[in-house]
């Protein structure tokens, strides 16, 4: 009933285009409208002046010669003040804002190498936005943003960047692992000195002793038993060591010695070494 009578409805974020006899009269904002069709007027079409996005998916290829596929995100809306440019000038909106987006990608990638690509993303999609307003402003439509969502190169490109990445990552690691083992080396072999110095001070503490507890023996047994000579005090002090070492191995049920020719005649001769061994330190501290 209300076509009858010419009644229309526009929506919300729509408008309504009001043609008179087949021209253009006026643009109606979202409500409820007579237009009486016997006089010549009529609702040509509606409009929606909400935002829109349309993602562009583009082939080019980088200075490199490398293949990429760009993805570009556009967000536009028609204006509701120039609806009838909008509505007239333009049959197919989405293909004019794709060409314009593949004529900015096309002249400005190709001057770009592949790494350059990932890092002035911003640049291109600040190109493709003001070409596209500077266009499409005179349709009656307003781009609100454009951003470059994805740059996708060839896979072989993309495994051979990884690798290369790989590969530089691996020697760093073998760099550190080769520095951090030297530095292991380093210090063991510090180690290793410091406890062979110690232990050689410990030596040469040890004998030390042994040689002022034999010669304070000596000179105690010499002032306490007269007519007895520094060279028979020693010769005693051994042979008991030995019999006292003897008698500790064979008080041993699991001794592992290896007995020598040995007796008192042998005694004897270690004696002397003995004896010529403190004199010669004997004679080098002094």
């Amino acid at each position: 009933m209300g076509q009858i009578f010419g009644c229309i409805q526009v929506e919300q974020s729509n408008v309504g285009i009001q043609e008179h006899f087949g021209k253009h009269d006026k643009v109606l904002e979202p409500g409820y409208y007579c237009l009486p069709w016997c006089v010549g007027y009529r609702l040509a079409g509606k409009l929606s002046v909400r935002l829109n996005q349309l993602d562009v998916r583009c082939e080019t290829k980088t200075k490199d010669n490398v293949f990429v596929t760009m993805v570009a995100s556009v967000l536009y809306r028609a204006l509701s003040e120039k609806a009838a440019d909008a509505f007239y000038k333009l049959s197919n909106t989405q293909q004019r804002i794709q060409a314009y987006v593949f004529d900015v990608i096309r002249a400005t990638v190709p001057k770009l190498l592949l790494d350059d690509l990932f890092l002035q993303k911003n640049d291109i999609a600040r190109g493709v936005e003001e070409e596209l307003q500077k266009a499409m402003s005179g349709y009656g439509f307003e781009i609100v943003q454009t951003l470059i969502v994805d740059i996708e190169p060839d896979q072989l490109v993309k495994r051979s960047m990884n690798d290369i990445n790989a590969a530089s990552r691996m020697r760093v690691a073998a760099n550190e692992n080769a520095e951090a083992e030297k530095i292991m080396q380093i210090k063991r072999a510090e180690g290793e000195a410091e406890s062979k110095y110690l232990s050689g001070l410990g030596t040469a503490r040890e004998r030390q002793a042994i040689v002022d507890g034999l010669r304070d023996s000596v000179l105690a047994f010499s002032n306490n038993v007269s007519g007895t000579s520094a060279k028979e005090v020693m010769d005693m002090v051994l042979i008991t060591q030995y019999f006292e070492t003897m008698k500790d191995i064979g008080a041993s049920s699991k001794s592992s010695a290896v007995f020598i020719p040995h007796g008192p005649g042998v005694v004897k001769d270690i004696a002397s070494q003995i004896r010529d061994g403190l004199l010669q330190a004997g004679s080098d501290q002094a």
